[in-house]
Parts: structure tokens; C-alpha cells; sequence
């Protein structure tokens, strides 16, 4: 069956999933025609991108779930300790399929190391007693994760799993069976996204309690990208309690809140919407290719505050539908109190999603100064500083509008999985075809420094740091490395430490996996080293998670293929 083009690589053919495709793209065209037309028009075509527009007026984005809040323990209490454990395990798995019904977004854990280890004692149970079931509990929980295509009919769960605060000996041994078991399950198996939480004094420097786990997942990292890392003690979030900190999905930060506490926990990204940079960018030198690179940079300011405005009244438009719904519309969050508020009850959802973030978002940030300067942001300091500028200007913006409006508005470095090709070919159509940008066939996610630069690693570090505090709707740097560092625990944990010092929140390595799947090798090749077999599946990383090459949108192909070494 022939699939209708990706919004993401996570698709997977099937005859529910061609059915919704067709369904997703016409109401997504029904919401934008319902839409004033200046909005629509401006995600038509192509100088803003409304994501997730199918879930428009419907649902929220993501979640870090609070399974504590009210974990049905009295479900428990007719079944032995073993069967407690795995109608725990089922119960998890229940939970990520009722709510990813319920919203568009990714699901997390903040720290799935402690939940657990707090149920299982909640629930009577001495874990050293039945090491083996709660082991092989979390090994198929990670399997569902990762072959599980079921939502919409083809799509897999992005579900992602905080570890490595582990306060006692039961979240220990659960953090380190994540990490063993995800790693032993072979090549094959890339999900669910695991994140460990780097924080002084639990398991960051030699003589902490969890130093060992930390060495398990720079372990695991080296041959399998997995864990990635949420950088506790950086600038951005060493005041915030690392226990309420999470990553959700690809990048997605919440952590400031009008409202509540401060942290993820209970709270999640209502809505967000990307400016296409290189657009504004692109339209000054056109009209303007006679000015200076500092007069078309403050034209730049100018035009991005236009769109930015508007931008705001769509932001606003779809969290007020999505709050006027009412909780049976939620009902796996109404059941288990999942968010900070309760829903029970509710016929207006303000009072809940008031918690949430509306992220103003960015991508191709480095094409759009070079534009207008003729050089890449990072060629030197000046442009540096000046393209710096230009994103606090962003962040000032949603600043305001977070007091203006009192919502917890932010600004997210987006992960630009679908629209890194698709906002580029509107720009091609517009624009004369020889501009530089278009050669690649992508535009760069958010503030990244193009993966072609070839950098140093702690230089490209230093450099994207910086943009980490300001980006407080969530963001991510990437070191692109040449192959599996295997054996190399201590290098990787130097580029953590570099990360932390520079300010950095949340940090991945990348390299290639090539697995043969005739003989099971991995490795980079065209041909098998050992079989001399050609069928090959490719696993790279795409947005935030990892994926088989085949299904990435074009633009992302395009990136993968252009991405060198730091």
C-alpha cells in the first residue's frame, strides 16, 4: 500500500493509517479554512508552521504524566506480589495508549526510577524477592514502546523515560535494569527515548551514590545514542528541584509556571507554532539587497515582530478552544489526575491547562543570518553576538506576552522534523533558485550550527549554550560523532561536563547504525562486512528520537546526509 507522504519517520503503512492520513489532512485543511484568512494563509504558504493542526481545537500537545497523584493501588489488592507486578506493568502500558488518544504529543515520566520503586512499595512488595519479573516487566515495556505502531493506525508511542535519581536501592536496581535491558535487547530496538538526569551530588562525579548507573548509560549511549542527557546543574535549571525536571518528546522543557510550582511534573506544551526564519530573511534581500547587514538585521527584528504578533493570536485562539472543553472529553486524565489539577468535574479546562506552555517557535536560525550577513552565524564573534541578539529579542517577546496575558508563554528552539523541508520548498518557489540556502535541501533545526560544520565538539558546545537559557521552551545539542565511541564512557562524560559549564540543558551524540538483517552485524556499510548482504536498515537519529532512515521526511534525508563530524 502506498504511503501518503510522512509527517514523521515514526509512520508506518497500514490500512488504518492510509485511512487517517486521508482523514488528518482534510480536517487539518477544515480547521485552517474555519480560521480568519490571514492566520491560514500564513501556514500555507509556508512563513509559519501550526503544528499538529489536526488537534487544533480538539487536545493539548504533551504531558508529563503524574502517575502518583492517584494510582489505583485498591485494583491491586486481589493479586499476588508477582501479579501485582505485572498488572503494573500493563497498567503503564494501558495509561500510554488511552493518552495518547487524548492528546498529540509526547508522554513522560519525570522519574520513572522513583515512581516505580514508590508503587512497588506502596504495593507491599519486597523487589528483591522478584528481581527477575520486574527486569523482564521492563524489557517488554520497552518492546511495546518500540513495535508498537498503534496510534492512529501506524504511529508508535513517544513515550520517553526519566531516570538517574535513584533515592533507594529498589529505584537503583529499576534505573539500572532500564538501562541493561534496553541495551541487551539489541540494534532493532531504539525506543522508547531514555533520559538521564545529570545532577551533582546523587550521580554526576565519582564517590556519588549513582555514579555506577551514570557509567551504565555513557555504557548504553556508546553503542546505542540512548540515554541522552538533561543537564540538571546548567545555568537555566539548577533553581528548580531536578526531580520536577523532564524532557518530553524530542525537547520539550516546562519548567516555569504562573501558576504552581516549578518543573514538569503534572504539566505539559498546550500548543506551539514555528516562524519560518529564512522567509523574513529572504524577503529583506530581495527588497532590500542595497542596505547594510546591521540595517537589513534590524529589518529582520522588525519583520519577525509582525509575524510574531499574529503569531500570538493563533497561540491564544487555540488555547481557549482547547480549554473549552470539558473532562469527560478527557477521561484517562479525569480517572488518574495525571496533570497538577484535578479534571473531575471540570466544563471549562482553564483552570488546568493555565499550568501548560504556549511555545512561540524558530527554525533556520543559521540560514537566515546568512542571509543577511553573508556568513554563518558562528564565522565570528561580532555576528555572534549579533545573531544572540536577535533570539533574546525573541525570548523578551514571549516574556511580555507570558505577563501580558498571564500564560506561560516560551520560546522553543523547534525540532524540525516535518517542516525542515517543507517551509524550504515554499522559499524555492519564491525565491531565485541559486540562493545558497537551497543547495543543501533543508533549513537547520532552530539555533543549531549547521551539521556539515565540522566544529570541534566542545567548540559547537560552547557556542549553542548560550542559546539554551534563553530558549525556555525547550531545546537540544547534538555532537555528531564519526562512529560508536565504544569504550569511551570517559570522552562522552567530558562533553557532559563541558555542556554543563557552557549552559547547556539537554545533550545527545549521534552516529551512524547500519544493521545487516540477514547476519545481524551493525555497523556504517553499504555492504555487510561479514555476509556481503546489501539489506540493510538504516538507524539514525531524526528529531529527538531515533528512527529507521527510510521513513524520514525528504528534508530530514537530506540533513542526515549532509552531517559530518565534530
Amino acid at each position: 500500500m502506498k504511503q501518503l507522504n510522512n509527517d514523521n519517520a515514526a509512520n508506518r503503512t497500514s490500512y488504518v493509517g492510509y485511512v487517517y492520513n486521508v482523514g488528518e489532512k482534510a480536517y487539518k485543511n477544515k480547521i485552517l479554512d474555519s480560521l480568519p484568512k490571514e492566520w491560514a494563509e500564513l501556514h500555507r504558504n509556508g512563513s509559519i508552521h501550526i503544528h499538529d493542526l489536526d488537534a487544533y481545537d480538539l487536545t493539548y500537545n504533551c504531558l508529563t504524566l503524574d502517575i502518583i497523584n492517584q494510582f489505583p493501588y485498591e485494583d491491586y489488592q486481589s493479586f499476588s506480589d508477582s501479579g501485582k507486578i505485572l498488572h503494573l506493568f500493563d497498567f503503564i502500558k494501558d495509561l500510554f495508549t488511552k493518552l495518547g488518544n487524548e492528546q498529540s504529543g509526547g508522554m513522560a515520566f519525570a522519574n520513572f526510577d522513583n515512581e516505580i520503586a514508590e508503587i512497588l512499595s506502596n504495593l507491599n512488595i519486597d523487589y528483591t524477592k522478584h528481581k527477575d519479573i520486574i527486569s523482564d516487566s521492563i524489557a517488554e515495556l520497552i518492546l511495546w514502546c518500540n513495535g508498537n505502531h498503534s496510534r492512529m493506525g501506524q504511529t508508535s508511542y513517544y513515550v520517553t523515560l526519566n531516570i538517574g535519581l535513584a533515592k533507594n536501592e529498589c529505584a537503583r536496581f529499576i534505573a539500572k535494569q532500564v538501562i541493561k535491558r534496553f541495551e541487551s535487547l539489541g540494534d532493532m530496538v531504539f525506543k522508547p527515548n531514555i533520559v538521564f538526569k545529570v545532577h551533582e551530588g546523587v550521580n554526576a562525579n565519582q564517590g556519588d551514590p549513582n555514579y555506577d548507573i551514570l557509567q551504565a548509560a555513557l555504557h548504553c549511549t556508546s553503542k546505542k545514542m540512548i540515554p541522552t542527557y538533561l543537564l540538571c546543574d546548567c545555568k537555566g535549571d539548577k533553581d528548580c528541584n531536578p526531580e520536577r525536571l523532564s524532557i518530553m518528546g524530542c525537547r520539550t522543557r516546562v519548567v516555569d509556571d504562573l501558576y504552581g510550582k516549578k518543573g514538569a511534573m503534572g504539566r505539559g506544551n498546550i500548543t506551539n507554532i514555528s516562524i519560518n526564519l529564512p522567509r523574513l530573511a529572504l524577503e529583506i534581500d530581495e527588497e532590500y539587497s542595497s542596505l547594510s547587514a546591521d540595517e537589513k538585521m534590524n529589518l529582520l527584528f522588525k519583520k519577525w515582530d509582525e509575524v510574531a504578533v499574529l503569531t500570538k493570536d493563533i497561540l491564544l485562539d487555540r488555547y481557549h478552544k482547547v480549554c473549552s472543553h470539558s473532562s469527560e472529553e478527557f477521561p484517562t486524565n479525569s480517572s488518574y489526575h495525571l496533570w497538577c489539577e484535578d479534571f473531575k468535574g471540570k466544563t471549562n479546562l482553564e483552570e488546568i491547562f493555565k499550568h501548560g506552555t504556549l511555545s512561540l517557535g524558530f527554525i533556520g536560525l543559521s540560514e537566515a543570518i546568512e542571509v543577511i550577513t553573508g556568513k554563518k552565524y558562528y564565522a565570528d564573534m561580532d555576528n555572534y553576538i549579533m545573531t544572540l541578539g536577535f533570539v533574546k529579542h525573541m525570548r523578551d517577546y514571549c516574556d511580555f506576552l507570558k505577563n501580558e496575558y498571564k500564560l506561560n508563554f516560551s520560546l522553543l528552539a523547534t525540532s524540525g522534523e516535518l517542516i525542515s523541508g517543507r517551509l524550504i520548498d515554499f522559499d524555492k518557489e519564491l525565491y531565485k533558485p541559486n540562493v545558497d540556502i537551497f543547495s543543501k535541501g533543508y533549513y537547520t533545526n532552530s539555533f543549531h550550527i549547521d551539521v556539515d560544520s565540522e566544529l570541534p565538539g566542545y567548540k559547537k558546545i560552547q557556542l549553542e549554550g548560550l542559546f539554551h537559557e534563553i530558549c525556555n521552551g525547550g531545546c537540544i545539542t547534538y555532537i555528531e560523532l564519526g562512529e560508536a565511541p565504544l569504550g569511551n564512557e570517559e570522552g562522552l562524560k567530558e562533553y557532559i561536563d563541558i555542556a554543563v559549564k557552557a549552559g547547556v540543558h539537554y545533550l545527545g551524540f549521534n552516529f551512524s547504525k547500519d544493521i545487516c538483517n540477514d547476519c545481524g552485524v551493525s555497523g556504517v556499510f553499504d555492504v555487510c562486512p561479514k555476509c556481503h548482504g546489501k539489506n540493510i536498515t538504516r538507524i539514525r537519529r531524526v528529531s529527538g528520537y531515533l528512527e529507521i532512515l527510510d521513513g524520514f521526511t525528504k528534508g530530514k534525508k537530506a540533513e542526515e546526509k549532509n552531517r559530518r563530524k565534530n
